[in-house]
């Protein structure tokens, strides 16, 4: 941290996106990057904000389903709670959202953002009070992935005013949930402590073995600030713990037409361990009431271990091909020597120093901003290899650690950032950007276990300039059109070889806005144009390679879609009636023949959906019973690149999802809420993935009940 303090003493500034960002006393403490729903609708560039009267509705602990609602967004489930997400945006495709910005609190959350993105560790749901979804040339401010959009997940702001919240509910399979925080202000002190706990059993059996397949997770929070006239500061600590019984195993067709929430009895020994810390100093000095200048120090640490069986897909792969030993060797009838599981162990620490300047000027909105950043990722899988015999797993040896298996990667990089929203009249907003990113990345892979000698080593320094510009004009008080271009990067990560490039792209959306009484309409078209698209491979999403660490490059690709949403409140008689739908669709292909690769035009690209759908509709009475369904559509997807050719076969796909989810909310005469939901109220089963290892379904209906107060 020494190294980054050093090199960084200059301003950096919080973009023009950050609206109200330090508006009142608490807003140091609820850092955002769009501010409400009302701010996302006037952007130039596309946003959404799930806010927190959502997240209460809906009593959402997955991010995934929250996510579902929002336009341009695409989700590939994989364990049914949305612990490790597969998120993509846009052009950004979703192996475990490592082309997607994740911040928290305005700050990059992911593992290691340069080095390792994929994101093995998420931020907890149910601790947040507000979900940001920003994408268009406004995203230029954050990075270090800038081609399809940015989340920024916004945890629980002090209260103006000493008080808590509790949130309590118990479901199907033991499932447990509970939020309680306490905290307030006295003069310009105020702190904030909070915890969240949850549990699961799991909706899954495995065969031969009374296992559980569920999850334990603890989380805690404190915060602390102080307020003197200009002055503020805020010291946030967080440190989260969870156990999940989770594996990378799926089923056979066969086996998941008979019982998709079955395991083999070979993933009984399937377990993610893991524990996560992250700390946050920030300080703001209001220069006057416009310029304002902070400076945010931070650090994360993320520690996993997921022991699990490796290669049962070979197994399910032939078994689906009408093997019979293979079929014996998942149902655990025929003996098989030598099965390897690893412990896929590996350790991040992300850190970083950012300085913000933010300067209103009249017509001009002025914002710089520079970050220094340094992550890494060590590596370090031991191998145990077990037999099946007469159904039974029997440990026989370990292997050390060698290789892809023993290996650091590091990364440093320094970020510069200039914004100007330039007002040029009443009717026309004009917002320049321009990014700077210089990636430094290196790995060593070593022969030994205590890494004496040294195998193989690689380097790459990369740098890119990001311009970007956008603008809204007010065509009347209602209607608005918008339209932007900017250029997307995607870092290589610290596997990278010296010769690679990384990942970029030219980004272009338009669309048009209205903005009525009680009703908000918004389309928007958008084409992301690739010169060398590339996917992230890693076990949870092997590339169409095949690969599960590094990069596949596929060559040009285009992807390109339209989202429509439509948002208005409705009154008949004393009923209140909220409707939110929401629709995009999305073509995904590559652009051009690429005979490296093997790849030819037309073919579509992996983990993106060509049609999301969602509706969200309410009925409220006068005394505040809420009844909700909650609608959402996902199309199929490709598993590998190109499984639209002629001659692929259903196994190169997931299948299509339709679920409904009911929510029913009545106020309490003293101030709480009890509530019912169930989820996936027609009880639907469907493949969600075949990545990596078969067949895996989505959850089943589950109902749970809850109660929530603020006092």
């Amino acid at each position: 941290m020494l190294r980054i303090i050093n090199k960084v003493m200059v301003a950096i500034a919080c973009s023009i996106t950050c609206v109200g960002l330090y508006a009142d006393d608490s807003s140091l403490e609820e850092v955002t990057i769009i501010g409400s729903k009302i701010d996302a609708r006037k952007l130039s560039g596309t946003a959404a904000v799930v806010d927190r009267e959502q997240i209460k509705i809906e009593n959402a602990n997955d991010i995934n389903q929250l996510l579902k609602t929002v336009p341009g967004i695409y989700v590939m489930e994989e364990d049914g709670y949305g612990l490790r997400p597969n998120i993509g945006i846009r052009g950004a495709t979703s192996e475990r959202s490592g082309k997607i910005t994740v911040l928290e609190d305005g700050i990059p959350i992911a593992p290691a953002p340069y080095t390792a993105a994929s994101a093995y560790y998420f931020p907890t749901t149910t601790r947040m009070t507000a979900i940001e979804i920003l994408k268009g040339t406004p995203l230029l401010r954050y990075g270090p992935q800038t081609t399809g959009g940015v989340i920024n997940l916004v945890s629980s702001p002090i209260p103006d005013e000493l008080g808590g919240r509790l949130s309590a509910s118990l479901g199907e399979n033991s499932e447990g949930d509970l939020l309680l925080n306490y905290g307030g202000r006295v003069g310009g002190f105020g702190f904030l402590l909070e915890t969240t706990q949850r549990t699961s059993d799991g909706f899954k059996s495995v065969d031969r073995f009374e296992s559980d397949t569920g999850y334990e997770i603890e989380d805690y929070l404190i915060k602390l600030s102080w307020k003197s006239g200009p002055h503020n500061v805020l010291l946030k600590g967080q440190y989260s713990e969870e156990t999940s019984d989770e594996t990378y195993t799926g089923l056979t067709d066969k086996d998941f037409d008979a019982d998709p929430y079955r395991r083999y009895g070979l993933s009984k020994p399937d377990q993610m361990n893991n524990d996560h810390e992250g700390y946050l100093l920030s300080y703001t000095y209001e220069v006057s009431d416009s310029i304002s200048l902070n400076a945010k120090m931070y650090r994360n640490e993320f520690a996993r271990d997921w022991w699990k069986i490796s290669g049962v897909g070979k197994l399910v792969n032939a078994a689906n091909d009408g093997d019979l030993v293979a079929q014996g060797i998942l149902d655990g009838s025929v003996d098989k020597e030598g099965m390897k599981y690893k412990h896929n162990n590996r350790s991040y620490t992300s850190e970083g120093l950012q300085v913000e300047l933010d300067v209103n000027a009249g017509l001009h909105n002025l914002s710089v901003g520079f970050r220094s950043h340094e992550d890494d990722m060590d590596r370090f899988q031991p191998q145990d290899v077990y037999n099946q015999t007469e159904g039974m797993l029997v440990y026989d040896y370990t292997i050390s650690p060698s290789g892809s298996n023993n290996r650091l990667e590091d990364s440093e990089a320094i970020s510069f950032w200039v914004m100007d929203n330039w007002q040029i009249n009443d009717r026309l907003l004009l917002n320049l950007a321009l990014r700077y990113e210089d990636v430094e990345s290196s790995r060593r892979e070593f022969s030994d276990k205590d890494r004496t000698v040294l195998k193989s080593e690689r380097r790459n320094d990369t740098d890119e300039w990001l311009p970007g510009a956008s603008f809204t004009y007010d065509i009347s008080d209602q209607w608005q059109i918008l339209a932007g271009v900017h250029k997307g990067f995607s870092p290589l990560g610290g596997g990278a070889k010296e010769t690679e490039e990384p990942e970029t792209s030219v980004n272009w959306e338009a669309g048009l806005r209205y903005r009525g009484s009680g009703v908000f309409l918004e389309a928007v078209g958008f084409v992301s144009n690739f010169d060398n698209k590339s996917e992230n491979c890693s076990n949870a999403s092997p590339c169409s390679n095949e690969a599960t660490s590094g990069q596949f490059v596929t060559g040009e690709a285009e992807i390109s879609g339209m989202e429509f949403t439509l948002s208005t409140i409705q009154e008949v008689g004393s009923m209140t009636i909220p409707i939110d739908l929401m629709y995009t669709y999305t073509s995904a292909e590559i652009s051009e023949d690429n005979s490296e690769s093997g790849y030819v035009d037309g073919d579509m690209l992996a983990a993106i959906p060509e049609n999301t759908a969602a509706a969200r509709i309410g009925l409220i009475g006068a005394n505040g019973w809420g009844n909700y369904l909650v609608f959402k559509y996902t199309d199929w997807m490709c598993m590998d690149l190109g499984c639209n050719r002629s001659g692929s076969t259903k196994f190169d796909r997931s299948e299509d999802l339709v679920t409904v989810d009911f929510i029913s909310r009545y106020p309490l005469d003293f101030g709480g809420t009890i509530f019912l939901k169930v989820e996936n109220l027609f009880d639907e089963e469907r493949i969600i993935t075949r990545q990596p290892d078969g067949a895996r379904p989505n959850k089943a209906m589950t109902a749970r009940v809850g109660f929530e107060w603020n006092f």
